[in-house]
């Protein structure tokens, strides 16, 4: 019965400190998409399209082009309404939803307080592009079944390369370089990215990654601009 008590304990506590989290976190992504859009309008000059269904949530995290299709994560932050919403602005690319489903919520020995509540991931923390038809991704279990599923609905095929920390495989491919995280982050993954590709580039950002997916949640790519702008 005590067993059973700590756990209610520990459940109830989850659920509010979850709810708080939630809130806190729609407030900050408003005000980071208002930011965005006026960056974007006025200083880009680039074109915005709005999302008009009111139920539709959609975060980058979980977007992912390859060059050739969408794929777009069903998670805790998008939705079906979110993924129509991609596939409507581009309607000249193929544009496949994949559910991410939440991590499993470990119980240790509750009676030590050893209680392990997963975060919820995106589809890129477990799978982004590496090159020209390659996908970076996690050897985990969570993040080989995310694999297996965008497998299994791609309109093309991809090669693939599987990395021993999943957090490696969030990595930024562009102007022909492959952008990952530095050795003292993803010891292992450094190795596979040094032996298998020879385009590469490292950066840490330890202190950026505790508050965010990975590296393509710390910049954003744009069209090369004809005139050099101070933002």
């Amino acid at each position: 019965q005590a067993f059973i008590r700590i756990y209610w304990i520990y459940s109830i506590f989850y659920i509010i400190s979850s709810f708080t989290c939630k809130i806190k976190c729609i407030l900050l992504i408003q005000f980071q998409v208002d930011t965005i859009r006026v960056v974007l309008k006025k200083e880009l000059d680039m074109p915005i399209i709005e999302i008009s269904d009111q139920n539709a949530k959609l975060d980058g995290g979980d977007v992912l082009f390859t060059g050739q299709e969408f794929f777009v994560g069903i998670s805790e932050w998008t939705n079906e309404g979110g993924a129509r919403a991609v596939a409507a602005a581009f309607p000249e690319y193929p544009c496949t939803p994949i559910k991410v489903k939440p991590q499993t919520l470990i119980l240790g020995d509750l009676t030590n307080g050893v209680l392990q509540v997963p975060s919820p991931k995106k589809l890129k923390h477990f799978v982004t592009v590496g090159g020209p038809c390659l996908l970076c991704v996690g050897e985990g279990k969570e993040a080989q079944e995310v694999l297996k599923r965008m497998e299994r609905e791609a309109t093309f095929s991809y090669q693939t390369l599987t990395l021993p920390e999943d957090e490696a495989a969030n990595v930024i491919y562009l102007n022909g370089t492959l952008v990952h995280r530095s050795a003292e982050e993803i010891p292992k993954s450094f190795q596979v990215f040094s032996n298998k590709i020879n385009f590469t580039k490292n950066v840490n950002i330890s202190q950026l990654a505790k508050t965010s997916c990975g590296l393509s949640s710390s910049c954003l790519l744009v069209s090369r601009l004809r005139v050099c702008r101070n933002l």
